[in-house]
């Protein structure tokens, strides 16, 4: 298909364009933290003067009221928590501030894929940045060969942000402390945010049209998740080939002629199968023992002291860890001990409702569309990425997931619609 076929043709086609295609310029500029929001908020009041000002009409899902809705109880918790632990009134606004930059967004954006935005723009873009990435990535691997600086500048933008360095530093490399083996995190905060949105470029290029961007994609998302050392991307990678490889070849006969010899297999090799399977995930844990250590020790004093002292509402903000964790703050490194810890139960809660009606919808009407497809698949990475990053400081980073999950529940409202109304 011809190149310049998705090419922005209204102007929230063209904000989301340009947000993704100049990334790198971003990067450069310490300004990749600030896009999502600024883009996010501002389309959003658009949107907001669409309904008000020109009477036009928007349905938004279940779905999307369920994010709303889960997304404010978060912001409650979070007012809970700070009052009940007496934090004062300057750690409440920049912590509500926090919250417009986090837990808003993933609310926010699905809500965006009710504007007209075109899924292939958003498919086309991230193959962009993968061919940039492609590009750029000889430099970065001379620079470690060389020896040269691997920390090059952290931008004066960061002063406006309030959040750490690593969101605004230009490096062109990093050494893994566990191996001293160099790892890559380009334009992201740490080497597994990395990971992540590469995962997330994997599954747009599987429905990029054009076979050159397509491929763009397929390398580019590849050697991301490679230079990342991700333990957790290499893993979401694989589950995510065999599930577009199941939505493809569903209805072939091959694949149940396939599928019943390696069942026949497993059930005679079961046991020997698992036994590889734990073998591997000790081998993968070894491999980086220290950051696995970390992980286990900062999950288990999440979930003690948010059981023993703010079962419901939480703490309301991460705090210093002891020397055990190396001082990483508590409630970071996994979304559900995180929230539990910062805003208690009703915290999770808020996230896990949202969740499960969203993958209950997606499943439903699966076979309706690509889009479909494409927002379940998005969903699944980031429900695999709970378990390792926390989701409201790399929301900025994946946000064209959460519009095409938004474009996803606007199709199915569509259908529906035509369903009930011939």
């Amino acid at each position: 298909m011809d190149s310049k076929t998705y090419t922005p043709e209204n102007s929230d086609e063209r904000l989301v364009w340009y947000s993704l295609t100049w990334t790198y310029a971003f990067w450069l500029l310490g300004a990749m933290y600030f896009v999502a929001p600024i883009i996010g908020w501002i389309l959003f009041l658009r949107m907001l003067k669409r309904i008000i000002l020109d009477k036009k009409n928007f349905s938004f899902s279940f779905a999307n009221q369920c994010w709303c809705f889960g997304m404010l109880v978060m912001l409650l918790a979070l007012v809970i928590g700070h009052l009940d632990f007496q934090l004062g009134i300057l750690k409440l606004i920049k912590s509500s501030i926090g919250w417009a930059k986090g837990w808003a967004l993933i609310a926010l954006f699905p809500l965006i894929g009710s504007l007209n935005i075109r899924p292939h723009i958003l498919y086309r873009a991230t193959c962009i940045v993968c061919k940039h990435t492609l590009i750029v990535m000889p430099f970065f691997f001379i620079a470690w060969k060389l020896n040269l600086p691997a920390h090059l500048y952290t931008s004066p933008l960061r002063f406006l942000g309030g959040s750490g360095p690593e969101y605004f530093s230009v490096t062109l490399y990093e050494i893994d402390p566990g191996s001293g083996t160099p790892r890559w995190r380009l334009f992201t905060p740490w080497a597994p945010a990395l990971g992540m949105l590469a995962n997330m470029f994997y599954i747009f290029a599987t429905q990029e049209k054009n076979l050159r961007y397509r491929w763009y994609g397929y390398v580019g998302s590849l050697v991301m998740i490679l230079v990342s050392q991700s333990r957790l991307a290499l893993a979401c990678y694989l589950i995510l080939m065999a599930y577009f490889c199941v939505i493809r070849w569903y209805k072939s006969p091959y694949l149940y002629f396939i599928a019943s010899p390696v069942v026949l297999l497993l059930g005679i090799f079961g046991v020997q199968f698992i036994d590889k399977i734990e073998q591997t995930l000790g081998a993968i844990k070894a491999a980086r023992a220290g950051s696995t250590r970390v992980r286990k020790h900062l999950g288990d004093i999440a979930v003690q002291r948010w059981y023993n002292e703010a079962f419901t509402w939480g703490h309301g903000i991460v705090e210093k860890g002891p020397h055990l964790v190396e001082y990483m703050p508590i409630g970071t490194h996994h979304t559900w001990y995180g929230l539990l810890f910062v805003k208690g139960i009703v915290g999770a809660i808020s996230l896990a409702i949202p969740f499960l009606v969203s993958f209950g919808i997606l499943i439903r009407y699966i076979h309706q569309s690509s889009t479909i497809q494409v927002a379940l698949a998005f969903l699944v990475q980031l429900f695999l990425y709970t378990f390792g990053e926390n989701l409201e400081t790399l929301a900025y980073l994946y946000w064209p997931g959460l519009i095409i999950l938004g474009v996803a529940f606007k199709e199915i409202e569509h259908n529906k619609s035509k369903t009930h109304h011939p």
